[in-house]
């Protein structure tokens, strides 16, 4: 019962954590602030209450240093252009390509699952297919064993 309610707990503090990034990244792309200003900003911030702050700074790190690495492996799998990308989309993609190619602790769906959750919420109307889209095609490459072929 113990190991259940562990289990939980983190997953609610990712899902958090995700939704901090998302402004966090928006933020990232638009002022260029650096990575480090950008993460003591939200830390310092009530709203990310109940985030994990080591995985915030995890991502954020990862992806403000590996923004062109990154914009390559999404390239692969998106009919659009990461510069011609909503800013939304765009970091929330790059917050879903983190997981599969660095946290194999998150399963495959969750990446998924939480990149379309989030889309739907701060996303376009329909940016959600476009997300789902091109983590399924990035997934089938990246994680060919989990998802059984």
């Amino acid at each position: 019962m113990a190991r259940e309610n562990q289990a939980r707990e983190l997953s609610r503090a990712r899902r958090a954590t995700r939704k901090v990034l998302v402004q966090a990244l928006y933020q990232l792309q638009l002022a260029e602030q650096p990575w480090q200003d950008i993460y003591q900003q939200y830390v310092a911030d009530p709203d990310s209450a109940g985030s994990d702050p080591e995985y915030l700074k995890e991502l954020l790190m990862y992806i403000a240093t590996e923004r062109e690495a990154l914009n390559v492996t999404l390239a692969r799998y998106s009919d659009i252009l990461p510069e011609r990308l909503d800013p939304i989309e765009h970091g929330i993609l790059w917050i879903a390509l983190y997981e599969l190619q660095q946290r194999l602790d998150v399963p495959f769906r969750v990446a998924i699952s939480e990149a379309v959750e989030l889309t739907k919420r701060f996303g376009a109307t329909d940016g959600h297919k476009f997300v789902n889209g091109v983590l399924d095609r990035a997934a089938s490459e990246l994680r060919p064993g989990e998802r059984g072929q």
